[in-house]
This record gives structure tokens, C-alpha cells and sequence, in this order.
């Protein structure tokens, strides 16, 4: 749905494309639901999945960025951080041979508040404006997690890294 979603903001057309984000986020989370319950579960969709919601939250994230919904610097951040953590988990895997990587508590979180920040941009253009403090604030919460898990990415992967090299 990346790309229907990106169309009908970028053609204003709010309402069917914060309809489409439920129903995207809804149909992720029954996926992984029923993933987990049934053990249908597989590398490749380990590796499709979390792509597929960052390309849609890039996606929204660019879009909305351009329509002046949310402020450059965030867009810039959260695609830095995305490139950064690629890299560095295919550096990872090249140098220590490990496919075991598992995502962090706090990348979670920053995907949760991510995708809240994205539903709540749409929201606010679809149906209604928010109370002015909202925005900024869900900005800078968005802007932490973002800066903290990045963080914790390089740590992390430089740690294991240089104990894998002794």
C-alpha cells in the first residue's frame, strides 16, 4: 500500500489515504499476529516485514514532509537513521558471519512512535486539527526514540564486532 498511500497525499486526498494507513497497520499486525501463533515464520519474511514498514513510513514520512506536514530535519533524521542502521547491520553480518540480529526493545518503540506520529500527521489532515502542543510534542518524543536507537545500534554493533575480532 506504499505507494496508493503516497498518491492520495500527495493529491490531498487525506481521508482515503488515512483510511488506507489503518488498514495497512491493521493487516501488518494480523500478519505478525498470526505469524507468531502458527509459526509461519520464515528468514525471508523476517526480512521483508520490517522493510516493508519502513518503506511505507519513509514513504509517508517524505510525502508529508513535502505537503510541509512535518519539518525536514525529522524526515532527513529518520531516513539517516534508517541508512545507518542498514549499513551497519550488513557490515555486521559481513564481518562476523552472524544472521542472528534481532531488532532492540527501543527500535520498536521508535517504530510504535513512528508509525503513531505518521497515523496522527494523516489524522490531523484528514479529519480534524489537534490541540497546538500535540504535534511538536509527538515531534521531539519521535526525535528521541529516533536519536537513542540509532544510538544503540552503532553501540551495540561496534561492541560485537570488536569482541568478535579478539
Amino acid at each position: 500500500m506504499v505507494l496508493p498511500i503516497a498518491v492520495l497525499i500527495w493529491k490531498e486526498e487525506y481521508n482515503s489515504a488515512f483510511i488506507l494507513m489503518i488498514i495497512a497497520g491493521l493487516s501488518d499486525a494480523l500478519d505478525g499476529f498470526l505469524a507468531r501463533t502458527f509459526h509461519w515464520q520464515s528468514k525471508l519474511g523476517a526480512m521483508l516485514d520490517p522493510a516493508a514498514d519502513k518503506l511505507l513510513l519513509v514513504s509517508i514520512f517524505i510525502v508529508c514532509g513535502l505537503k510541509n506536514f512535518l519539518p525536514w530535519w525529522l524526515v532527513g533524521l529518520i531516513i539517516f537513521r534508517d541508512i545507518v542502521i542498514i549499513s551497519g547491520a550488513f557490515a555486521y553480518r559481513h564481518i562476523t558471519q552472524d544472521e542472528s540480529i534481532k531488532p532492540l526493545i527501543i527500535s520498536k518503540i521508535n517504530t510504535a512512535l513512528q508509525i503513531i506520529l505518521a497515523v496522527v500527521t494523516l489524522y490531523q489532515a484528514a479529519v480534524q486539527s489537534l490541540p497546538k502542543d500535540i504535534m511538536p510534542t509527538l515531534i521531539w518524543i519521535v526525535t528521541l526514540s529516533t536519536f537513542i536507537s540509532g544510538i544503540a545500534y552503532v553501540t551495540l554493533w561496534t561492541r560485537y564486532t570488536l569482541d568478535y575480532k579478539k
